[in-house]
């Protein structure tokens, strides 16, 4: 569904924002308390001018004690930041007060996340406005917009009777079985939720939340993932049209969201199977692998690997290729790993794309791109670990929500 268009989630002035701030009580007792250095006080004045915008949206529609629980709130989440406990509104209602005054902290913020005149819509449109003007900054800046694309899950194994949550892969399970002696373990299913987000990001720079959307398959609120997948790509498509290459990972390669994309003239970029096949120059159809075999590259460049902290020897090539079920020319661009240290035995990367390619600048620009894939990586590790967003424990759909999207 499109997002209307909406005067009170532009950007607001710094003025505003002061004369809000100067009209209330301190924003966040608790982060006064950190010790009086300049870097303290330079995260302070970075975080008060980060939530700005927000605050007056925010105080548009709540009254301003809510508006500086939020505010608090996301101060609490900063300093609290413990995977386990990050976000128990017990444990955030001793950070919004005191530990003595704990419960009436934590009655304030039960306050603000079942107040019926805001909803998560408010700041899933928010979020999506900040995405909107930052890609409007990279294209200022010649820079093109890359929207990541990925998947993950929440899981709750300590929730048994909620109705609302469904079986999920555990990938702790799977770390945890790893030292075990033996034959693979079967994967572990616990309940959770299914988690997509989207980022729009430059070839440099932090990325921005364009959208995030959990859904289960069970329940009321029972979906797919290929129906919400397919409601942000349109959303995407009213909103960016071309203007934005779409990254996607392996779990996206397959004919129904090539289809998706080709039938919407999406732009993208997708790691492709080794074995999927592909239609050839020559108009046979074989394996990914099978159509670069022998395939020499076309150039070789040193290539710092941000993951692994150090620099690789990469060779490039590019052939024209089309899907079997569509006529539309795309590029099938593989990215070697030559010989060094570290480098043996690991494979290439096969990324699939819409972008013309005709010489090895234009392939290793797309290779680089899609190493900023990793970001979106991080943000779910950053919003596990540190954010603690597998841990709320609340009643209803739209106060998880709420909590999360804080």
């Amino acid at each position: 569904m499109a997002l209307p268009h909406n005067p009170i989630l532009r950007r607001s002035s710094m003025q505003e924002f002061d004369a809000f701030r100067n009209s209330s009580q301190p924003l966040s007792p608790d982060f006064a308390t950190l010790p009086n250095t300049a870097l303290a006080a330079d995260v302070r004045e970075r975080l008060q001018q980060f939530l700005a915008p927000l605050l007056i949206l925010l105080d548009r529609c709540l009254d301003k004690r809510l508006v500086r629980t939020v505010a608090a709130t996301l101060y609490a989440i900063l300093l609290l930041r413990h995977r386990s406990h990050g976000l128990l509104l017990s444990e955030l209602g001793a950070y919004l007060l005191s530990p003595d005054k704990a419960p009436a902290g934590t009655k304030r913020l039960s306050n603000l996340l079942r107040s019926s005149k805001w909803s998560s819509a408010l700041l899933e449109q928010y979020l999506w406005q900040q995405a909107v003007h930052h890609g409007q900054q990279l294209e200022a800046e010649g820079q093109l917009p890359l929207l990541l694309w990925d998947e993950s899950v929440i899981e709750k194994p300590e929730s048994r009777k909620r109705p609302d949550l469904c079986p999920v892969r555990s990938s702790k399970a799977t770390r945890l079985a790893r030292s075990r002696p033996g034959p693979p373990q079967r994967p572990t299913f616990v309940n959770g939720l299914q988690w997509v987000s989207l980022l729009l990001i430059g070839q440099k720079g932090a990325p921005t939340v364009a959208a995030m959307r959990w859904f289960t398959t069970r329940g009321e609120r029972q979906t797919d993932a290929r129906t919400v997948q397919v409601g942000l790509l349109m959303q995407c498509v009213r909103q960016w049209k071309r203007r934005v290459l779409h990254v996607f990972d392996r779990g996206y390669a397959g004919t129904p969201w090539i289809t998706a994309c080709l039938e919407n003239q999406v732009r993208f970029l997708m790691r492709w199977p080794k074995r999927f096949k592909l239609v050839d120059a020559q108009e046979q159809e074989r394996a990914a692998w099978q159509i670069l075999r022998g395939q020499p590259t076309w150039e070789e460049r040193v290539v710092f690997d941000t993951v692994q902290n150090r620099a690789r020897l990469l060779g490039v090539l590019a052939l024209l290729v089309h899907h079997p079920e569509w006529e539309q020319p795309l590029w099938l661009v593989c990215a070697r790993p030559k010989g060094g240290k570290g480098n043996k035995g690991q494979e290439p990367w096969l990324l699939l794309t819409t972008e013309p390619v005709f010489d090895a600048d234009a392939a290793f620009a797309l290779v680089l791109a899609y190493a900023r894939r990793w970001q979106v990586e991080l943000a779910f590790r950053f919003g596990k670990s540190e954010l603690a967003m597998e841990s709320p424990r609340v009643w209803t759909w739209e106060r998880r929500e709420k909590l999360l999207l804080l």
